[in-house]
């Protein structure tokens, strides 16, 4: 009989033999992989912020204020003054312009899809090929 109850991979491996199988190079799958990239977005309209974006400035497309908590990273609905800094007391305009000390601009990473092999068009004539006779 079998020393292993079970016959799936990794039941009751040693630590040693479970560590050899997850090492393996992320070389080999980086080709595959879409890169990311460091945005800011304005927190109404979705535009795309430019890199040296003003902070006290205002979004080039809808006009709204950059230095608001609305477009901060410290902001969270859940938390105590909608902050997750220990600010002295609640600002009840999130959307207007404040002067708080511990705002930071939001950045999020995204998946970079601007890559110039991948265009519609060759997915649509690449769907339009698959039915043809």
């Amino acid at each position: 009989m079998d020393a292993r109850k079970y016959r799936q991979p990794g039941y009751k491996q040693s630590a040693d033999e479970r560590q050899t199988r997850r090492e393996t190079p992320a070389a080999s799958r980086a080709p595959g992989m879409v890169k990311k990239q460091a945005v800011s977005r304005c927190a109404d309209c979705g535009t795309l912020l430019p890199a040296q974006a003003d902070p006290f400035g205002q979004c080039p497309h809808c006009r709204s204020e950059l230095h608001s908590c609305w477009q901060c990273a410290c902001f969270d609905p859940a938390r105590r003054f909608e902050c997750t800094e220990p600010v002295p007391e609640r600002i009840l305009d999130k959307r207007g312009r404040n002067e708080c000390a511990f705002f930071s601009l939001r950045v999020s990473v995204e998946r970079d899809t601007t890559s110039g092999s991948a265009r519609p068009e060759d997915a649509r004539r690449a769907f339009k090929n698959l039915f043809k006779k």
